[in-house]
């Protein structure tokens, strides 16, 4: 399972804690409440957002510098892979964890 904004789903602590669906599923919906960037994902009718032409969008961009969520540009580049169809899956590292 992927999460649209480039989020490898099988790492995520959230999802047997909260047993989430994945964005898809859940219809943008997760746990702690909409998630903007699944919900653009899912009205341009795509899987997650690397096969977007706007990538990586200004609300991506906000999403991979967040001070706690932010990845050091790991989910771009698994956006980008798996836009490319390689299934590759990098771990997500927090800006926190990278200090």
């Amino acid at each position: 399972m992927i999460g649209m904004c480039g989020a490898y789903c099988g790492v995520c602590e959230w999802k047997e804690k909260t047993n989430c669906p994945g964005c898809q599923d859940c219809e943008s919906k997760p746990f702690w409440g909409e998630c903007s960037v699944a919900k653009c994902s899912i009205d341009k009718g795509y899987n997650h957002c690397g096969h977007c032409s706007h990538l990586p969008c200004e609300r991506l961009q906000e999403a991979f510098n967040n001070e706690e969520h932010g990845d050091n540009g790991e989910r771009l580049i698994n956006l980008k892979n798996w836009a490319n169809g390689k299934e590759t899956y990098l771990k997500l590292r927090t800006l926190n964890q990278a200090k």
